[in-house]
């Protein structure tokens, strides 16, 4: 931070004790806690995003990259919902169909708004009548750096949104601005002041300010942490906790990290190549993982303890993602799966269906039955 700007929690001297996250449920042992029982907010059917592969001077279409493919998803109100998955498997992808900002190619997304009334499918809107839902549907960006006007003021940074949506006019957008700083724990004496005088926990308060002064329902968070130091993580997510409870918040939280999504998340749906493999509540995944995929990604969760470093069963997958342009046959991840059988795994055009395996625990393998897989 500058010299420009007084320092702020997020930039004090780097002397203080560790920030802890507070745990949303902070459940006793081997106690689950309560499942998220209220009426869906967003309910996510087959939905499908493709994107065109156009070559030559004509550009004509050779190819498809499949995105998402036949993704099912309900997130109900005030619940946490972790979507997680290796870079390229479509998480963001499907974040921005939530908010409108990529047409899906086919499928229903499903919106309960805040008034009530029966849920709206925003994936068949035109633009014009999708704004009012945006409103309502908001989007925490990844980069705090890259996403804010370096020429504009945190006054029309912050207040923006509610100028494209007609909602205030110059007299009371101050004092709304003002409001929504506060709520970030920012102070409203930073107005005036441009993104380059702030740190990056100050900069994703300010996209944070940005996405809520329209007062949404849902939140989509894409990776909004995982750009910060850890210990500014910590307290940028504990304040997203907070607000969730003042402002009855629900949140689609995409990441890559599962030691974060472990204590913020209430359900977690692990996302491979264009497709959801595995849907739970987060301790019953974490600790009892259904599909092979999820047990390497929690291998490969680090250690805090130095004592157990190298003590785990680090599963090495080989290579990287397929090519989302031609996925393998039958089951995506066979081609790295290492309990992967052929003759099961890899019939052309079956892939493995959704099976229920215990109370709100969901996979798409066919040999999950078979397989004790390891936690976390």
């Amino acid at each position: 931070m500058t010299d420009s700007a007084p320092a702020t929690p997020d930039a004090a001297p780097d002397i203080r004790p560790p920030v802890t996250i507070a745990r949303k449920d902070a459940p006793g042992p081997g106690d689950p806690g309560p499942a998220p029982g209220g009426e869906p907010v967003l309910d996510i059917r087959r939905l499908r995003v493709e994107f065109p592969i156009r070559r030559g001077f004509l550009g004509r279409t050779t190819g498809r990259v499949h995105a998402v493919t036949d993704v099912d998803l309900t997130i109900r109100a005030g619940e946490t919902l972790g979507l997680v998955g290796e870079s390229g498997c479509g998480k963001t992808t499907l974040g921005r169909c939530v908010v409108g900002s990529i047409r899906p190619t086919a499928g229903d997304i499903r919106y309960r708004p805040r008034s009530g009334g029966e849920p709206v499918d925003l994936a068949t809107l035109s633009t014009r009548a999708l704004r009012p839902f945006q409103r309502e549907v908001r989007l925490v960006f990844q980069d705090p750096f890259s996403s804010l006007n370096p020429r504009m003021t945190l006054r029309d940074i912050i207040g923006e949104p509610l100028r494209n949506h007609g909602l205030t006019d110059d007299r009371e957008l101050t004092r709304r601005v003002s409001e929504a700083m506060e709520m970030v724990r920012l102070p409203s004496g930073y107005l005036t002041r441009h993104p380059h005088a702030f740190s990056g926990g100050e900069r994703q308060r300010v996209n944070i300010a940005r996405a809520l002064i329209t007062r949404p329902r849902l939140v989509v968070a894409d990776e909004a942490v995982s750009a910060l130091d850890v210990s500014v993580r910590a307290s940028v997510l504990n304040l997203l906790r907070d607000l969730q409870e003042e402002l009855d918040l629900t949140y689609l939280f995409i990441s890559h990290d599962l030691s974060v999504v472990r204590h913020v998340c209430d359900r977690v749906a692990v996302m491979y190549l264009g497709r959801i493999v595995e849907v739970a509540d987060t301790d019953s995944l974490y600790e009892r993982p259904r599909h092979p995929y999820t047990e390497a990604l929690l291998s490969a969760v680090p250690r805090p303890d130095p004592r157990l470093r190298g003590t785990g069963n680090r599963i090495r997958l080989p290579d990287d993602l397929p090519d989302a342009a031609a996925p393998p046959a039958g089951c995506s991840f066979h081609t790295r799966c290492p309990y992967a059988r052929p003759e099961v795994c890899a019939v052309p055009g079956k892939p493995p269906p959704m099976v229920t395996t215990g109370p709100g625990h969901a996979a798409a393998c066919v040999r999950t039955d078979e397989l004790g897989l390891a936690g976390a």
